[in-house]
């Protein structure tokens, strides 16, 4: 019996990601991310550059930078692959958060 509970893989932080910043699924943008990390199934740890990633993602998604749920999709995803524990939280506090760490970095 596993004392530890089992790793998200990266497919699973972008949607728990996805989920807090546009919980309707209206914005075509977020959905877009969930789509271009679906299939990513590896340990969100065994992915070294997380972050440039999603950056990378959000830039090729959204040219303009017009997508408010896209960019708070990518700071919750950032901030979950570094706080996992907190994949589940209230999503006002894990938007609050998560902003807070990305302009705190």
């Amino acid at each position: 019996m596993p004392t530890e509970p089992q790793t998200p893989t990266l497919a699973q932080i972008v949607r728990a990601a996805v989920e807090t910043a546009d919980p309707t699924g209206a914005d075509d943008a977020a959905t877009q991310l969930l789509t271009r990390f679906e299939d990513r199934d590896e340990p969100v740890t065994a992915v070294g550059d997380v972050e440039e990633q999603l950056f990378e993602a959000r830039g090729a998604i959204d040219l303009d930078g017009d997508s408010e749920a896209l960019t708070t999709a990518v700071a919750v995803a950032t901030y979950l692959a570094h706080r996992r524990d907190q994949i589940g939280s209230d999503r006002e506090e894990l938007i609050r958060l998560a902003t807070r760490a990305e302009d705190v970095a």
